[in-house]
């Protein structure tokens, strides 16, 4: 484990962690431990951009705020694109959760005290980890020196997920190909088309999906944050005879399946706690966050 020390708060310590290295390149998580003796809750942040742009620091405010609320944040980068075509990138989130977990006590953290959280694709990320926990592609990379952990987690937090990828992807082709579509689309598209092998891959590799076909999966306690108009994540899918926006229809498919799911749609811009971190319904959803993860990962403490 490789330490290059970032920055000190009164609050928490920051470091850049080298977690799993592919052909000599190495993926750096960037941690996010409280001050004190812990042990803490702890959080895998994984990040947005259509599973291709951006790294580990996008999010920063929001894993600050977890770190000063006494939670430890691994916010991860992972390969991305056609370097990370699925389910190669899932299985870089799957093995930082156990990674977490077999370094726990370096990172004031315990393994029955871990969570994931995710924004956009990053949400999906974390959401098809945590349902799909010990699919054998997934979990692939072992850990070192023969440790043996897996990648449950205690509960999930997504903010505007694209949560059917196989929707979203024929939703974009739907609006571009009527007259004057959303600027967003063709890029979308392109995205999509350039991580994913193929709409097969699409529909296996889709939470919502999943849940229709009625798979076993793991339903561990998850939370929704949602802008109240973003229809890049919040949309009728219109291949589906479900009645409702993705949120409404993964809610009911999630509660149906037997997990506990919560809400919360915020009168805010698109991405707001990432785009406009300073605005009150940011810090406001991020309080929410914050108290979700209190209740759903009990304090390692006691």
């Amino acid at each position: 484990m490789v330490n290059n020390t970032q920055e000190s708060t009164g609050d928490f310590d920051v470091d850049d962690v080298e977690f799993l290295s592919h052909d000599g390149k190495p993926l750096l998580a960037r941690v996010y431990i409280p001050r004190g003796t812990g042990p803490f809750r702890s959080i895998i942040e994984v990040h947005g951009g259509a599973w291709s742009d951006f790294d580990r620091l996008r999010g920063k405010h929001v894993h600050e705020a977890l770190a000063r609320n006494g939670i430890t944040v691994v916010a991860i980068d992972f390969r991305q694109a056609q370097e990370g075509r699925y389910p190669r990138s899932v299985a870089d989130v799957n093995y930082a959760i156990r990674w977490t977990k077999a370094n726990a006590a370096k990172l004031k953290t315990t393994p029955d005290a871990v969570g994931i959280s995710g924004n956009s694709s990053g949400g999906h990320l974390a959401m098809l980890v945590a349902m799909k926990p010990h699919d054998p592609r997934f979990a692939a990379i072992a850990l070192p020196d023969g440790a043996q952990f897996d990648a449950s987690v205690r509960c999930v937090v997504m903010l505007w997920p694209v949560i059917n990828p196989l929707g979203r992807y024929r939703y974009a082709k739907s609006l571009l190909a009527a007259a004057h579509p959303p600027v967003w689309c063709a890029k979308i598209i392109g995205l999509h088309d350039g991580y994913w092998p193929g709409e097969a891959d699409m529909a296996e590799g889709n939470p919502m999906l999943m849940l229709e076909r009625g798979e076993d999966v793991q339903t561990p306690p998850a939370m929704w944050i949602q802008a109240s108009n973003d229809e890049v994540h919040n949309y009728l899918d219109p291949d589906s005879p479900f009645k409702g926006t993705e949120l409404e229809r993964f809610a009911f498919n999630y509660r149906k399946a037997g997990g506990k799911f919560q809400a919360e749609i915020i009168d805010a811009p698109p991405m707001f706690t990432t785009a406009h971190p300073t605005l009150p319904a940011s810090i406001a959803a991020v309080d929410r966050l914050v108290e979700f993860v209190r209740s759903n990962i009990p304090d390692p403490r006691g």
